[in-house]
């Protein structure tokens, strides 16, 4: 699946084209380097996203074209 689709069905961004804009900017690693936002997201890879002066490490546990709400949090674990 690619990245920034995993980054809105996860919920862990809001909107696929913000999910977008953040891969492009640079602001979202994956396994430690700058991804792209069509870069193909496979079970335990860790992402990193950076807000500004905070930032959030997760490892992607599963990964599914479509989930509810409150079964987002099973497709990643905070690190």
């Amino acid at each position: 699946m690619r990245l920034d689709k995993f980054l809105k069905v996860s919920r862990l961004i809001k909107r696929r084209t913000v999910a977008n804009e953040a891969c492009d900017a640079g602001r979202v690693l994956v396994n430690d380097k700058p991804a792209k936002a069509s870069l193909n997201v496979k079970m335990g890879d860790t992402i990193e996203i950076r807000f500004g002066t905070s930032s959030v490490k997760v490892e992607v546990l599963d990964v599914a074209e479509t989930v509810k709400k409150d079964e987002a949090k099973d497709l990643y674990r905070y690190l």
